[in-house]
């Protein structure tokens, strides 16, 4: 299974349209090549380098398997007319929250992580990461990842 993001530039770098020092949309996403079977897909995408340990920054998930494309922008509501819902990240918001390390630390890394799961799964909204990946940890049939790093700069003065 193979998937991508405009969030992610050339470079490996988090284009900041995407993070907290801009607009703070949720980017666009597309995949393809899920595994025979699958019946719905989940993503998480999450900071590795969090103080605090992993950071979630969106959490999506009952996405139909006819759907393989993430538009940007996607608004804050719990569950999308098709029946996609979002949960809630570890700023203790529903849906998507971008990249937003502390000043001046180093590049931290974020990590989208697209699951194909083997069943629709039924699924309350307003879920957090660990509820999800319990519901779905039997049936997941395959994962694709991207990487991407996002630093945020301490502007000097004068």
């Amino acid at each position: 299974m193979w998937m991508s993001t405009v969030a992610i530039q050339s470079n490996g770098q988090i284009d900041s349209r995407y993070t907290c020092d801009s607009d703070d949309s949720s980017p666009e996403i597309h995949w393809k090549g899920e595994p025979a079977g699958t019946q719905s897909f989940a993503l998480l995408i999450e900071d590795t380098d969090a103080p605090h340990g992993v950071f979630t920054h969106w959490l999506i998930y009952n996405i139909p398997v006819q759907i393989h494309h993430l538009p940007a922008g996607i608004p804050s509501q719990e569950v999308m007319p098709n029946g996609i819902c979002q949960g809630i990240n570890s700023f203790g918001k529903l849906g998507y929250s971008g990249p937003c390390p502390p000043l001046g630390s180093a590049p931290h890394h974020y990590y989208f992580k697209l699951f194909a799961v083997k069943k629709a799964p039924i699924i309350r909204s307003r879920i957090k990461k660990d509820e999800l990946l319990r519901e779905i940890s039997s049936d997941v049939l395959a994962t694709a990842e991207v990487v991407g790093t996002y630093q945020r700069r301490v502007m000097k003065a004068g």
